[in-house]
């Protein structure tokens, strides 16, 4: 069996354009979400985020008026 190196090594050199566009997304997409996950839980915006709680559950309230919605 190899060792655990020899399994994570990259040529970085034979990247094409797509591999580095994934690796790039990757991470960005990785830290990206770090930082969400830290805003959501954090407990000093707690109380910011229980005000939003319940906006996936309301209404649209736009003025239809008599176009039913159609411009």
């Amino acid at each position: 069996m190899s060792s655990l190196s020899d399994y994570f090594e990259t040529d970085w050199a034979a990247m094409t354009a797509s591999d580095w566009v994934g690796t790039i997304l990757t991470v960005v997409i990785f830290v990206l979400m770090v930082v969400a996950y830290f805003q959501v839980f954090r407990p000093k915006n707690r109380d910011k985020l229980e005000a939003k709680r319940h906006i996936p559950f309301e209404d649209d309230h736009e003025d239809l008026g008599d176009n039913d919605g159609r411009p």
